[in-house]
């Protein structure tokens, strides 16, 4: 079973993170989640929901609220250092940082592992792995540009969620599942939110 870490974080486009965490859920992806106090603001403020504080609530209503799915769920808390994604010796396949924000972003790209998001995303790229980062930000500064093309040099993938629109998307469930359709793509998971070009 193919181990993804998902981490939310306090930029805005937190559908985007939640339809991920479903569509790598229903494709039998082992999920392993982290999320900030901001991401927890977020959820209330974009989706109307609350993101627990304790790991094993937002397991629980995170099961209810998502139904039956065939890959497994643990969340983890932004301190927890025993998390398996935070050595290399455990680092899982993958990890999508969704949305992305630039302070977020920025630590990754200056080595700061002050919490689990950034010492993820750190092992990811010392043990070659993938990384994908969704920053949710416009216009970029010069230092976002900078953050960005230090970590595109290090092997992540910048990954902005810019839908496109040669899909006639007729709701905004449709633009967002143009976005998770590409992150799933990268990742080598199937998806049938979105036809690929050509078919």
């Amino acid at each position: 079973m193919k181990t993804i870490t998902l981490a939310f974080t306090g930029a805005s486009g937190l559908p985007y993170g939640m339809r991920l965490l479903e569509s790598l859920l229903a494709s039998g992806v082992r999920v392993h989640l982290v999320y900030t106090v901001a991401a927890q603001i977020l959820a209330k403020q974009e989706m109307n929901f609350v993101l627990p504080n304790r790991p094993q609530d937002a397991e629980k209503m995170l099961h209810e609220r998502l139904g039956k799915f065939s890959g497994e769920l643990k969340v983890f808390g932004i301190q927890d250092w025993f998390a398996p994604m935070a050595s290399g010796s455990n680092p899982g396949d993958a990890m999508v940082v969704c949305p992305c924000t630039m302070g977020t972003l920025g630590k990754i790209a200056g080595g700061i592992s002050d919490d689990l998001i950034a010492r993820a995303a750190d092992v990811m790229l010392k043990e070659k792995r993938t990384l994908i980062l969704a920053p949710r930000e416009m216009p970029f500064s010069t230092i976002h540009l900078e953050n960005m093309l230090k970590l595109a040099h290090a092997g992540a993938v910048i990954m902005p969620p810019n839908p496109g629109f040669y899909h006639h998307p007729q709701s905004v469930q449709d633009i967002v599942d143009f976005v998770v359709a590409r992150i799933l793509d990268h990742l080598g998971v199937e998806q049938d939110l979105m036809k690929k070009w050509g078919e």
